[in-house]
């Protein structure tokens, strides 16, 4: 009997492991809202729904909750979607214009905020979301830019401003960090960032050149783990078949 053997895949791309790493950011999150800004999170926030996450809402940003494929499957009025905020059934990952080490985060300006060099985004929703939900980030270019020992001007709330602030944050949490070279945490005695995991042909000493503050580092630092055969199936036949995510994170401009 002639059977056709199938070619292996291409092995995972950086971008797919950043793909990985932030579809983790929702594993064990239950019936909650995923909320992803950008795309490399969205196609995370898809790939889990589609495999670890079967319950995880996902939304078109504006009033639908919809499948994986963008289909709707509900309504999603923005009253409603405002208590899931507020109540804490939501976990965000935003962006970051700086972020700090102990994750405060800028998306308004950079410089002095009486008369900043450049005008960003504005704070937005980053208080109400840091303090009421779960907020993890997403960072397409790791750089001193952007991992700042200080930020700027605050909009999402850190761990040092959250003590600060008592039993009024105490739903604070950000859960992880992820950039183009690895995944953080927090896991450290006073809440300062840590170094999760590498993607793949990244090195510790890179990381440490990339960032603008000394960054918690164990002894034994894991690599990113890998895809499996069928979320790279996903990622390159159904949820991103244009190759999209090489745009945000190319091949081999890093490493």
């Amino acid at each position: 009997m002639n059977t056709v053997s199938r070619a292996p895949s291409p092995p995972p791309t950086r971008a797919e492991y950043c793909v990985i790493a932030c579809a983790e950011a929702w594993r064990g999150g239950g019936e909650i809202l995923a909320s992803p800004m950008g795309l490399i999170p969205s196609l995370g926030a898809r790939l889990a729904r589609l495999t670890f996450a079967p319950d995880l809402l996902l939304t078109d940003g504006e009033a639908l909750l919809v499948r994986p494929d963008g289909t709707p499957e509900g309504w999603l009025p923005y009253r409603q979607h405002l208590a899931l905020v507020a109540g804490g059934s939501r976990h965000v990952m935003m962006g970051a214009s700086q972020i700090d080490r102990y994750g405060n985060q800028n998306i308004s300006c950079i410089g002095d905020w009486t008369r900043p060099r450049r005008q960003l985004l504005g704070v937005r929703g980053a208080p109400l979301n840091t303090l009421n939900n779960p907020t993890s980030y997403w960072i397409p270019r790791h750089s001193r830019r952007v991992f700042v020992e200080k930020a700027d001007m605050v909009c999402g709330v850190g761990y040092d401003r959250a003590a600060e602030l008592g039993n009024t944050a105490r739903f604070h949490r950000i859960p992880r960090v992820v950039s183009d070279l690895g995944v953080f945490d927090f896991a450290t005695p006073d809440h300062s960032m840590r170094l999760a995991s590498l993607h793949p042909g990244v090195s510790v000493e890179q990381v440490r050149e990339a960032t603008g503050f000394a960054l918690a580092v164990p002894d034994e630092v894991p690599y990113t783990r890998d895809p499996g055969e069928e979320e790279l199936r996903l990622i390159r036949e159904v949820l991103d078949p244009a190759g999209a995510r090489a745009r945000e994170v190319p091949e081999g401009a890093r490493g």
